[in-house]
């Protein structure tokens, strides 16, 4: 059963979406209902990284033994830990959720928790946590755990990705595009055609890449959508092609945009810092 708040959640608004969960909590009566509503607030505080106060919500979470909610409190907790850094506390926190969800036949929870579960292990153990995600969520009657197939595809795609299979990665890409135009989500459709592209370009195939990417950037720019990520791929494609002087614009915007996320700041801060030199 899918609950009213799931439908309002915008991930990339946590705040917004926080505001809009808090009010719903006051007008409710169902106290099954506010139990579940809360790890959803819990879950918009952690990506606000407000970890405190995630946890501390999810403490006033009093859910039935092996109910939905309980698989629910599980995932957003481990959420909390891996969002801070602690994938040791997160791991065991998916597993029991997998575990809960499938006994209760909630397969889009139990999808949830696998890709979760990926996230947190090595580069096999994520490609055998994935694939699990994926045969789950092909053979499910449920069409929640069924839209699971676009992130599966994109995750299993970079997990090759990581590992060097290129090729490999190129077609789970292909097929998340695919996926992902059916569903008709535009900015869905537009990620995974950056992943097509960034994939290319690992597989030598510069030029198509950058075409990719160009065609991106005038997508973004004609509806006022600044990217980093692909103002970012414009200027490795210019770099790998031997024109550094041209690449600098693209590195530089770059920069400007992607410094301002504190999770790549706090994370990824070498590829911060590169793009700053690269634009100089």
């Amino acid at each position: 059963m899918t609950r009213d708040f799931d439908l309002l959640w915008g991930f990339d608004k946590p705040t917004e979406t926080e505001a809009k969960f808090r009010s719903m909590l006051e007008k409710s009566p169902d106290d099954a209902y506010r139990q579940e509503l809360l790890t959803q607030i819990a879950r918009c505080q952690g990506l606000q990284r407000k970890f405190d106060e995630a946890h501390a919500t999810l403490d006033k979470v009093i859910a039935p033994n092996k109910d939905r909610t309980q698989v629910r409190s599980l995932l957003e907790r481990g959420r909390i830990f891996n969002s801070s850094g602690d994938k040791e506390k997160a791991r065991p926190l998916f597993v029991e959720a997998w575990d809960l969800a499938n006994q209760l036949h909630e397969d889009f929870f139990a999808v949830d928790a696998a890709h979760m579960i990926a996230i947190v292990s090595d580069a096999k153990e994520a490609m055998e946590w994935n694939l699990k995600a994926l045969a789950l969520a092909e053979k499910s009657e449920d069409e929640r755990a069924r839209n699971w197939l676009g992130s599966l595809y994109n995750n299993i795609g970079w997990t090759y990705h990581s590992e060097g299979s290129f090729a490999e990665a190129l077609k789970m890409f292909e097929k998340a595009l695919e996926f992902r135009v059916k569903q008709g989500k535009r900015e869905n459709i537009l990620i995974a055609r950056w992943c097509i592209g960034r994939c290319l370009r690992s597989l030598g195939r510069v030029e198509e890449a950058l075409e990719i990417q160009r065609e991106l950037l005038e997508t973004r720019e004609l509806n006022r959508e600044p990217d980093g990520f692909v103002n970012e791929e414009m200027g490795e494609c210019l770099l790998a092609l031997g024109k550094a002087e041209e690449a600098k614009q693209y590195f530089a915007s770059a920069y400007a945009q992607l410094s301002a996320d504190q999770w790549l700041m706090s994370n990824e801060a070498a590829r911060i810092y590169r793009l700053k030199t690269l634009s100089i």
